[in-house]
């Protein structure tokens, strides 16, 4: 290989100059001195690479006279593409409507003001403010969700698997634990009951059989070694046709006879009756502790419509327990969780607001005309974006809820289907290269691919203009 001309080095701007320059300092500024250094020197040694390879494009480029400009202006993509968080706000228009995946519930203002508020500086999380000295963190949040529970005591840990490994960890450990066969579920990530029990130490009992359990398969199954009556709610999936399972009334009146303690997992959990708001039926939490639960644990991201957590409800003797468990201080949530949860709470005072002021329950109450109004707000802008590279058209579509919530229950909504024109190449291609285009916008969309259309179920889609805005963005 030849050496090259000294003359292209030359043209080669040195560390020190790139960091002085005014361009950079913005970047130097954001992101320190010693991340734009780092990132320099990368891509002057590639630079050079490609000079001693004979790249005689890079050796055009160097020469030109905006080369330092160019540059400086790559620099400052290449560092602050290194610093961008990879957790970013998207448009879910999956017809989904508490996502997994995306994160499921959205905050209300009140809750999001309130972790910026916690997050900023101390608080009193675990400070007597009228003693003086250290206080119990549960204490913020126990008062109001007793209140509006009704339950005798309550504490809170990071999610409802967690809260259900603390109340066996708690009860059970080496001990049975009898539970319906038709209620071994498995949840989101491959996560099973029996896998949870069995990371807490407690002991399996399986009774009746998947589609009918009765109270003689429980009553029958109880002996010295039984800790504990295990009731979950089934609400990712249903069981129909020859079936029967037993009511949370009925083992109440069992596991009092027997002096055991009955824990009520309710897995989405949710603290209204839905159908007052046209939405199916969910069991509720006040209902099955009104049923004789000892325990009832749900999640505070689902049809709850708060942060990421588990809360657990129930007899003081029984939470007293679970507070003294060492596990608790692993599994507790910290402050700027907590102040969310604490400002979601408060809106449950006002129940009939609910729908204008939690999210979810906005998500989930909205009308399909105002869904067809979005849609047709957004079609002749779609159509324009995507000519002669797809159709587009609005179709009725049903949403889910999500999340294991109501799985059989749809809600009608409205959606705008995006169908690759076949003559641009091979349609599947085309579609998922469409898809690609909208998960790569500043704020990704994402909807789903279904019978060979993109489909955007437009119930979660309210901010019409910040959608629109970036559309000319498109790279198809």
């Amino acid at each position: 290989m030849q050496d090259p001309p000294p003359s292209e080095f030359q043209f080669l701007p040195s560390v020190d100059k790139l960091l002085q320059a005014p361009q950079l300092s913005v970047v130097v500024g954001s992101f320190g001195r010693e991340s734009v250094r780092a990132e320099i020197r990368t891509i002057l040694d590639k630079l050079r690479k490609k000079i001693l390879s004979g790249d005689e494009t890079a050796g055009r480029q160097i020469r030109e006279p905006g080369f330092f400009d160019n540059l400086c202006s790559q620099i400052q993509h290449c560092v602050a593409d290194r610093f961008n968080s990879s957790l970013v706000s998207v448009f879910n228009l999956t017809g989904t409507v508490v996502h997994t995946n995306l994160g499921r519930a959205s905050l209300p203002e009140t809750a999001i003001t309130a972790m910026v508020r916690a997050a900023q500086g101390p608080v009193n999380l675990e400070f007597d403010l009228e003693t003086g000295k250290r206080g119990d963190r549960d204490t913020h949040l126990e008062q109001v969700i007793c209140e509006i529970t009704g339950a005798e005591a309550a504490t809170v840990v990071n999610n409802n698997a967690a809260a259900v490994v603390l109340s066996l960890t708690s009860l059970a450990v080496n001990r049975n634990v009898l539970i319906s066969r038709g209620e071994l579920v498995e949840i989101g990530g491959s996560f099973r009951i029996p896998e949870v029990m069995g990371s807490a130490g407690s002991i399996l009992k399986e009774v009746g059989t998947t589609n009918r359990t009765h109270l003689k398969d429980y009553e029958n199954a109880i002996d010295s070694d039984t800790a504990l009556i295990m009731k979950v709610h089934t609400s990712n999936y249903e069981i129909r046709g020859f079936t029967k399972s037993v009511e949370v009334d009925e083992l109440a009146g069992l596991a009092g006879k027997h002096q055991l303690p009955l824990v009520v997992d309710l897995g989405s959990g949710t603290l209204i009756d839905l159908q007052q708001f046209g939405l199916p039926h969910e069991p509720t939490v006040q209902a099955a502790l009104e049923s004789g639960a000892d325990l009832v644990t749900f999640s505070g991201d689902k049809l709850f419509g708060g942060p990421q957590a588990g809360i657990i409800v129930g007899k003081r003797e029984l939470i007293d327990r679970l507070k003294r468990n060492p596990l608790k201080r692993a599994l507790r949530v910290d402050k700027v969780t907590m102040a969310a949860l604490l400002e979601v709470l408060f809106l449950y005072r006002s129940p009939k607001e609910l729908p204008s002021r939690l999210p979810i329950l906005r998500d989930l109450t909205r009308s399909v005309e105002n869904i067809g109004e979005t849609a047709e707000q957004l079609l002749p802008v779609l159509e324009q974006q995507l000519a002669g590279c797809a159709t587009v058209s609005i179709e009725p579509c049903q949403s889910q809820i999500g999340s294991g919530a109501l799985p059989l229950e749809l809600l009608e909504s409205t959606a705008v289907v995006i169908d690759p024109v076949a003559s641009k190449g091979a349609t599947d291609v085309v579609l998922h290269r469409i898809a690609l285009a909208f998960r790569k916008l500043p704020k990704p969309v994402v909807g789903r691919i279904r019978d060979g259309r993109l489909i955007f179920d437009l119930r979660c889609l309210h901010d019409l203009p910040e959608f629109t805005r970036q559309l000319s963005e498109l790279e198809l």
